[in-house]
């Protein structure tokens, strides 16, 4: 089992800054890749960033340059740094630990946390 918790969301204005957190805690050995997904209203819920066990990252094209995932094994958290914000970023973003090999792979989700970013 994994658990997840998210911080960081909020309200701000076009070309700011925000910095998610991810918490995560459990059996964090079985972890393959940390990732953020965000959904919109009305949208599919999409890959925005992912940081896999070997650290190699990768991104959502509408995000690339604008938005880091990194995390701080000290204190088993992820992070998603998100500048220059624009209103298309408004979304639930949520926290994913993606488990297991095969017949066992498990994704586990934190409960999610809403950036809005007003124009």
């Amino acid at each position: 089992q994994v658990q997840l918790v998210e911080s960081g969301g909020g309200l701000v204005q076009a070309g700011g800054s925000l910095r998610l957190s991810c918490a995560v805690s459990g059996s964090i050995f079985s972890i393959n890749t940390m990732g953020w997904y965000r959904q919109a209203p009305g949208k599919q819920r999409e890959l925005v960033a992912a940081i896999a066990s070997g650290g190699s990252t990768n991104y959502a094209d509408s995000v690339k340059g604008r938005f880091t995932i990194y995390r701080d094994n000290a204190k088993n958290t992820v992070y998603l740094q998100m500048n220059s914000l624009k209103p298309e970023d408004t979304a639930v973003y949520y926290c994913n630990a993606n488990t297991g090999w095969g017949a066992y792979e498990h994704d586990y989700w934190g409960q999610g946390t809403q950036v809005t970013v007003s124009s």
